[in-house]
């Protein structure tokens, strides 16, 4: 491509780098040497069209490996496994000759009903934001641009292209926007993707705020925005706003608006340049990754995909050490995901994989003869289905071979129709005929371990009576040998929860206010999200955000913390792998301040690190908790505020399996208010000006009210005086008999206060 820039382009030939050729590739210029580019689906592999594109872009891909979807790998807690994943599939993208892969996806895990909740990591920012850095990382390292989704808000599927995402300040900050935040600073991705909805009643594909003020002048990105594909709603509007691309194409009718607004001077032209500009950057990044050949090494990317599933699997409870088998175990495999797994979700990341393993041929690789198999229950449109068997027939077979082995695995799940991008789960429950074949099993044989399949969190009724449960989520293609790994423990999970299992669906935070009503979706849960909201009111679940066991043992000693270089928290401790096995632990670290004057969760994920070690080694890990990780959104200033003073650190293996305790002291920064007669005798107290003036005023009013029996009564000391003051307006004092301050001096006391510059927090 040869160097040019808007400037070189005439009205028509801008506003056509603005809109796709078609459903996957930017449109060329020839005259000036701008070419086309290719966009395809991600973000847990290649979903590359083969051959010509069609309308919808649903049209068989090309072959590509299927890693684990981010409900699974996220589980990790470990970017350096996300990025060499990462890295593997921009590898493929680049040798497919494609530009842009759209992912990763780091919504927030708002409600377990979320149907696309598959493709993203974790109910908590910092994870979320961690490793979607990573993912970035990965695949831009070959050369290859991600699309960062869905900005912003973009928590569930239901009307998902209509509603409004309406939510306050703090917990769009705090929650919805900080993970995003994280990854364009961190990561620089090429691209960040406008999502459907609305957000506080403004599409997103036309907001400001969101698209200019917050991304780009805040955050400093410096890349493109492109629209999810059909998400633009006004186009002049939107190219205002800034909002770069819009995919896909619009057979010319947007591109003709932008230029018919820039003619009758509605849109600035130098607005479009701006958008051109930014489509070209994207074209000359793309232009400079060198050709790759090929071919792609398919048996060392499955193997990649083996490993990294094995990581992503959790081990949710192993009484007794029933896990992990032993080879010569006689082994009762029970389910029909054993033969026809389910290894992706459905929609747009619907990879068409180089291969897939089923857990049953893999725990024959290790088991031979000692593993028998009942399909205990059908899969829809499965072959177990068609084999035309009835329930209760299944469920007599899985019965028979459970009864005589020694242990029975049973792999159960959500069905392919349960849970996918488009719609939303109407329940978190298994299916019934599941269940019953579990039942059924228990009372042959005690011995019983769960494996589950499924995109989103399910209720555990019988967590109490089965005494091992693996959570294995999405897979990828090579799922069935993970599987196969750790149950025969040739791999020792380390994966731990990046969601909270809830006792029931009503116990969820977003319950009653999901998924909304007439097009607007309250977020009345606040910032009290996922496990922030379980801490909170002490509700108990089935399993806490931060969990997963091990086949070893790890202690935690010697934890220390500290303020850091940037005035953020540095945490130290020694971990030991106390057990027998090598093994993997995901140390966390969550932080609360003392006291706040702001809501706060009773702590918040800040820190975490993945540590291998082997049997009986120790190793001193390290910790670091950004300042601006500490910071809540302070709606008075409109900006971030780290509160000062005494902060709670907690290193832990989850967020309910607290290891130990210590606290630091940290400074707070100054926020700077205009005082005004409606600021409260509380903003003014701690006031170095007005404070003074403020306590006599106070002295006044009690000695006013000691001559009132009827005063003096409802004010029994100074300490319930000062709780009902805190929030009287300084300005109505005056308005009180026998104060010693009027209303002349109570202007001059806010006039002195700001013009030296109020302090308050």
């Amino acid at each position: 491509m040869t160097e040019n820039s808007a400037s070189d382009l005439t009205l028509e030939e801008k506003a056509s780098l603005t809109s796709g050729a078609d459903f996957w590739t930017t449109k060329a210029i020839d005259r000036v040497g701008i070419p086309s580019v290719m966009m395809t689906d991600g973000p847990h592999g290649l979903r590359k069209q083969s051959g010509s594109t069609d309308h919808l872009g649903l049209a068989s891909s090309v072959p590509a490996t299927c890693f684990p979807p981010a409900v699974g790998i996220g589980s990790s807690f470990d970017p350096e496994i996300i990025e060499r994943v990462g890295a593997a599939i921009g590898m493929e993208a680049a040798i497919e000759n494609v530009a842009v892969v759209l992912g990763p996806g780091i919504n927030i895990k708002r409600s377990p009903l979320c149907g696309r909740n598959f493709e993203y990591f974790s109910e908590d920012p910092i994870v979320s934001g961690i490793l979607g850095a990573a993912s970035v990382r990965g695949i831009q390292s070959k050369g290859v641009g991600t699309s960062l989704k869905h900005f912003a808000a973009n928590n569930q599927e239901f009307d998902r292209m209509r509603a409004s995402s309406d939510v306050d300040p703090r917990p769009l900050r705090e929650i919805y926007l900080r993970g995003f935040e994280r990854v364009v600073k961190d990561a620089a991705p090429w691209t960040v993707m406008c999502s459907y909805n609305k957000l506080n009643g403004v599409w997103t594909s036309e907001d400001p705020w969101l698209l200019t003020s917050v991304l780009r002048d805040d955050w400093g990105f410096d890349g493109l925005v492109v629209s999810d594909w059909g998400a633009v709603n006004d186009r002049v509007v939107g190219v205002a706003a800034g909002l770069d691309l819009e995919m896909p194409a619009s057979g010319g009718r947007t591109d003709a608006q932008l230029v018919a607004a820039v003619r009758a001077g509605t849109l600035p032209e130098s607005v479009l340049d701006t958008a051109a500009a930014r489509a070209i950057d994207l074209v000359r990044k793309a232009g400079e990754r060198p050709a790759v050949a090929g071919p792609l090494d398919v048996d060392a990317h499955h193997a990649l995909a083996r490993e990294a599933a094995g990581r992503s699997i959790v081990l949710l409870k192993n009484d007794g050490a029933l896990l992990p088998l032993a080879a010569d175990q006689k082994i009762a495999v029970i389910g029909a995901f054993a033969t026809e797994p389910r290894f992706q979700g459905a929609g747009s990341s619907l990879i068409n994989p180089t291969r897939v393993d089923n857990a049953l041929d893999e725990l024959r690789v290790v088991g031979g003869e000692n593993v028998s198999y009942a399909a205990g229950f059908a899969v829809e449109g499965g072959a177990v289905a068609a084999s035309g068997r009835t329930a209760e027939e299944l469920r007599a077979e899985a019965v028979g071979v459970a009864r005589t082995a020694d242990v029975a695995v049973l792999l159960l799940g959500l069905p392919a129709a349960e849970e996918s991008e488009g719609f939303d789960r109407d329940h978190i429950d298994l299916p019934a005929e599941q269940l019953a074949v579990l039942d059924a099993v228990l009372e042959v044989n005690p011995r019983v371990v769960v494996v589950l399949s499924n995109g989103g969190v399910v209720a555990l009724p019988f967590a109490d009576r089965v005494p091992a449960i693996i959570e294995s989520w999405l897979l990828g293609q090579a799922g069935g040998g993970a599987v196969a790994d750790v149950l025969y423990g040739a791999v020792n999970p380390s994966g731990k929860l990046t969601e909270t299992v809830p006792v029931r669906l009503e116990d969820n935070p977003s319950f009653g206010n999901f998924p909304g009503e007439f097009g607007y979706v309250r977020y009345g849960e606040g910032l009290l999200v996922g496990y922030r909201w379980y801490d909170a009111k002490g509700l108990d679940v089935t399993f806490p955000f931060g969990h997963g066991l091990s086949y070893t043992t790890f202690e935690y000693t010697g934890a220390t913390a500290e303020v850091g270089a940037d005035g953020g928290i540095v945490v130290r401790l020694d971990v030991t792998n106390s057990g027998d096995r090598d093994g993997r632990e995901v140390v966390q670290v969550y932080v609360a301040p003392t006291t706040s004057i702001v809501q706060r969760a009773p702590r918040e994920l800040k820190a975490f690190s993945s540590v291998a070690l082997a049997a009986g080694e120790t190793r001193s890990v390290e910790l670091v908790v950004r300042r601006e990780d500490l910071a809540y959104w302070d709606i008075r200033v409109d900006r971030w505020v780290v509160e000062g003073g005494e902060y709670t650190v907690e290193v832990a293996a989850s967020s309910r399996d607290i290891r130990s305790r210590v606290s630091v002291e940290i400074s707070g920064d100054a926020v700077h208010q205009e005082l005004t007669m409606n600021s409260s005798v509380g903003d003014l107290m701690t006031h170095p000006i007005a404070g003074a003036i403020v306590q006599q005023a106070l002295g006044g009013l009690m000695g006013g009210l000691g001559g009132d029996a009827a005063a003096a009564s409802m004010m029994p000391n100074d300490e319930a005086m000062q709780k009902m003051m805190a929030s009287f307006p300084i300005g109505r004092l005056a308005g009180f008999p026998g104060l010693p301050v009027d209303f002349e001096q109570i202007e001059q006391l806010i006039a002195a206060a700001n013009a030296g510059g109020s302090t308050a927090g």
